[in-house]
């Protein structure tokens, strides 16, 4: 299974970024897909995740600002990030747990910064 992260760059404070990932490879099933942030010297985060029924769940950190979604028939998952401030700064990997393993995308950085 491989991950594809895109849409990752430099944005202005207030701006507005849509990061991608598509998974690809021996897939039966996507039941969830998530987004997580890491930024150097501290653990990586839950930013949002997704299920294939729905059901979203949210750092309390994007709530309001971050919106999660998903294309279950191509097996990609979106984030689209509005009001973003320079701690949104990080690089952005998305997730995909396929019982027993769970999946990286190899990450995308994105910057705040006026």
């Amino acid at each position: 299974v491989q991950l594809q992260a895109s849409g990752g760059g430099l944005v202005q404070p207030g701006g507005s970024l849509r990061l991608s990932c598509a998974a690809s490879g021996s897939i039966f099933r996507i039941n969830a897909m998530g987004w997580y942030r890491q930024v150097p010297g501290k653990q990586r985060e839950l930013v949002a995740a997704v299920s294939s029924g729905g059901s979203t769940n949210y750092a309390d950190s994007v709530k309001g600002r971050f919106t999660i979604s998903m294309d279950t028939a191509k097996n990609t998952v979106y984030l689209q990030m509005n009001s973003l401030k320079p701690e949104d700064t990080a690089v952005y990997y998305c997730n995909v747990p396929l019982s027993p393993y769970v999946y990286w995308g190899q990450g995308t950085q994105v910057t705040v910064s006026s």
